[in-house]
């Protein structure tokens, strides 16, 4: 089965009586159905700065691929989320170079990231998509990143 496009609907700290967890909530199929991935804050941070197309003074470690993926006619395809093992995900990035397609092993965060930089897709496996979705409203304690970083 093809895999389903999502977007990102936003970054959040997750914050609970155990502490704060930074998370990024992608959209499924256009309904309340999202998928939380909770990740480092650096790479909140970084998903953060795409989403608002903020460019900073010196390029972050996800601006430089991006930029050097392009100065060596490297196309970001896509991100596809393919599994969930023990509560982790796991992604490929999909890189295309002179008609030669090669799938590359990353962090979920990172490709989301770069994906978003390159506007490449963003992709999820149905099984990964059906058995790990929630409806958005369902998800506990939920802050917007920038509103917790300077409240």
């Amino acid at each position: 089965m093809d895999p389903l496009q999502c977007s990102v609907k936003g970054v959040f700290m997750a914050v609970g009586p155990l502490g704060a967890s930074p998370a990024v909530i992608l959209s499924l199929d256009n309904t309340e159905n999202c998928l939380p991935i909770y990740i480092g804050l650096w790479e909140a941070i970084s998903i953060r700065n795409a989403l608002k197309q903020e460019i900073p003074p010196r390029p972050l470690t996800h601006d430089l691929f991006v930029d050097l993926m392009r100065s060596f006619d490297i196309e970001l395809k896509g991100l596809v989320i393919d599994s969930l093992d023990d509560g982790v995900y796991y992604a490929r990035l999909i890189l295309e170079k002179d008609q030669r397609q090669v799938s590359m092993d990353c962090r979920p965060s990172d490709g989301i990231a770069l994906s978003l930089r390159y506007g490449a897709d963003l992709l999820i496996d149905p099984d990964v998509a059906a058995s790990s979705a929630v409806e958005f409203k369902d998800i506990e304690g939920l802050q917007d990143l920038d509103a917790y970083l300077t409240g």
